[in-house]
């Protein structure tokens, strides 16, 4: 089995399949990268106007026949709600679409030993995974080796909990990995999916939720917390006690050498986050969700050019650019 390169000289045509995709980043990231490498290349979010505000995807079943019938097409970006649904009908997934629970990726796969015997094959990935990781990595002190063997911590109990979980065992060898979420519900669904998902998790750091603030006070502080919620002030009572049991959490670090890391996944209308300031007014460094954003779509640049982009002279920085300026001048539209 081989991952598919598309000959550089051919036209290429990505997709954004999901709704609503008015406000996505994507398609201009992924220019830019196209420019930077020379392709005549484009990505086309896939859906249509329904109503004055809002976009409608094609069905499951009408956009893999349209793309298996698609010489030009390279591979797609897949995002709500189609990143659960779709995983049943493509030909394999990588473990991190198993582990994550979604694809936010298609790429093309050749199976055989020869070119005359060779079968395309319709992969299903998730480089959200690569993203966050990427968004840690590139921006703690000393790379993996800060958060080995220490407690890092998820708020949240959604996708991006469930994609952060597989990301803190795997690749940067957290210890044990608390949960935060109001909702007692969405950590409980997370729990017997991670049990269905690793019935041997001997080997794996637990998973420990903490719903009490005396917990929160006495548990081994974490040095890295990735967040996954959206940018509103705690209302309920179970919103306000998740949000005291964050606050004491940020507050307990030991050392200046142990600064905690924290990824606030929420960017979009705003970068800088109440939690994200919380996490700064206790010296955590802060790491914008736009991180994330910029070492998935390149890890999905790879996937579908076979290039290694990130090696590429200049563009990484041409796409830090970018998004910065993208991001920067929506935040002023939503002051």
């Amino acid at each position: 089995m081989e991952k598919i390169t598309i000959p550089a000289d051919r036209d290429g045509v990505a997709y954004l399949y999901g709704h609503p995709l008015r406000n996505s980043l994507s398609p201009p990231l992924h220019q830019t990268v196209y420019n930077a490498l020379g392709l005549n290349w484009t990505q086309i979010p896939l859906s249509s106007a329904d109503g004055p505000s809002y976009t409608q995807s094609p069905d499951i079943t009408t956009f893999l026949a349209s793309i298996r019938s698609n010489p030009k097409f390279v591979g797609s970006s897949v995002t709500m709600p189609w990143k659960v649904a779709i995983m049943s009908h493509l030909d394999d997934l990588t473990e991190e679409a198993r582990q994550a629970g979604a694809c936010n990726t298609i790429f093309l796969r050749r199976d055989g030993e020869t070119e005359t015997k060779s079968r395309t094959s319709y992969v299903g990935t998730n480089t959200d995974c690569i993203g966050i990781r990427e968004a840690l990595l590139q921006n703690s002190p000393t790379g993996a080796d800060h958060f080995r063997g220490k407690p890092a911590l998820i708020v949240g109990g959604g996708g991006t909990a469930r994609t952060a979980l597989y990301v803190l065992r795997r690749w940067l060898g957290a210890s044990a990995v608390y949960i935060v979420n109001r909702d007692a519900a969405e950590v409980e669904a997370i729990l017997a999916e991670d049990k269905l998902r690793n019935p041997d998790s001997s080997n794996l750091a637990p998973l420990v939720p903490v719903s009490n603030p005396a917990v929160a006070a006495t548990v081994e502080p974490p040095v890295a917390i990735v967040s996954g919620i959206p940018n509103y002030p705690p209302k309920t009572d179970k919103e306000r006690r998740a949000r005291e049991i964050l606050r004491l959490l940020l507050g307990r670090q030991l050392h200046e050498k142990d600064q905690g890391v924290i990824l606030e996944m929420c960017y979009h209308p705003v970068p800088w986050t109440d939690i994200a300031q919380m996490a700064s007014d206790a010296r955590w460094k802060v790491i914008l969700g736009s991180e994330a954003l910029i070492w998935q779509g390149l890890e999905q640049a790879r996937l579908w050019t076979g290039i290694d982009v990130v090696s590429v002279p200049g563009l990484v920085a041409r796409v830090k650019e970018f998004v910065t300026k993208a991001v920067a001048e929506r935040s002023k539209l939503n002051l």
